[in-house]
């Protein structure tokens, strides 16, 4: 269906460890679509990092098939894989990954530069959405010169660079305290109720699912639970978090 982003197969991932071959993923079949948020939970060992890395098309199933906006990945030349990935889902990591050397201007401007973006609208739309994340006057500042905090919402910037359908987010507060990781939810939340992102965020912490629309949770490479949450907050006072806990 053509609100289908990402689809799942039958899809297995293996991994050989030496001599013995490990199932890291068993006959998973789900879809994401278009305009929900939802949360990927599961213990330690369960398969969320794998299944991460497969529903951001940077890996491919040992079995099965993986769908991306209709077009199967193993078909896909790397080049064209990284194009479609590139222009459909953003990534939003638990350790940032900013560029040391480079400023939050220039690392928002990178996924751009590899879309071959001019550079005047590249310039105009980096710094847009630094100003929406709240760090219009961080631009010049290198990650060693921002907060956690400010490095994370960084990354949201530069995961929008390319205005992605798809959000990934993977533990996003982990390296968090606990105000700046509910600051990032909230802003998370936005983007999707707000904006229309669809948010695929992967987390331990079965918390953080009462922000998304649904849960799925993982359990030695299967999925033992696909559900719908009904929300159990208030979506103002979320949206308010900044102004009440700083």
């Amino acid at each position: 269906m053509e609100d289908t982003l990402i689809a799942f197969h039958d899809v297995w991932k293996t991994y050989q460890m030496g001599e013995v071959q490990v199932n890291a993923l068993k006959a998973v079949s789900v879809k994401f679509k278009k305009g929900e948020f939802a949360t990927i939970v599961g213990p330690s060992g369960s398969g969320k990092s794998t299944m991460m890395n497969l529903v951001g098309c940077l890996d491919t199933p040992t079995k099965g098939k993986i769908f991306l906006k209709g077009r199967n990945i193993a078909w896909l030349e790397e080049s064209d894989l990284a194009a479609l990935r590139g222009r459909t889902i953003g990534f939003v990591f638990q350790q940032y990954n900013l560029i040391p050397g480079m400023t939050a201007l220039e690392n928002v401007l990178l996924p751009l530069e590899i879309q071959e973006t001019n550079d005047s609208i590249a310039e105009k739309r980096a710094k847009k959405l630094l100003s929406l994340v709240g760090l219009s006057d961080k631009i010049q500042h290198k990650p060693s010169q921002l907060s956690g905090g400010q490095q994370q919402r960084v990354s949201i910037a530069r995961a929008l660079a390319c205005n992605p359908e798809i959000i990934l987010a993977d533990e996003p507060t982990g390296a968090l305290d606990s105000v700046t990781g509910k600051e990032l939810l909230a802003m998370l939340y936005r983007l999707w109720k707000e904006d229309g992102k669809t948010i695929v965020m992967v987390t331990h912490n079965l918390q953080l699912a009462r922000y998304a629309s649904r849960l799925i949770e993982l359990k030695d490479g299967k999925i033992v639970r696909d559900e719908k949450i009904e929300e159990k907050f208030d979506p103002e006072k979320l949206l308010e978090i900044q102004e009440t806990e700083t």
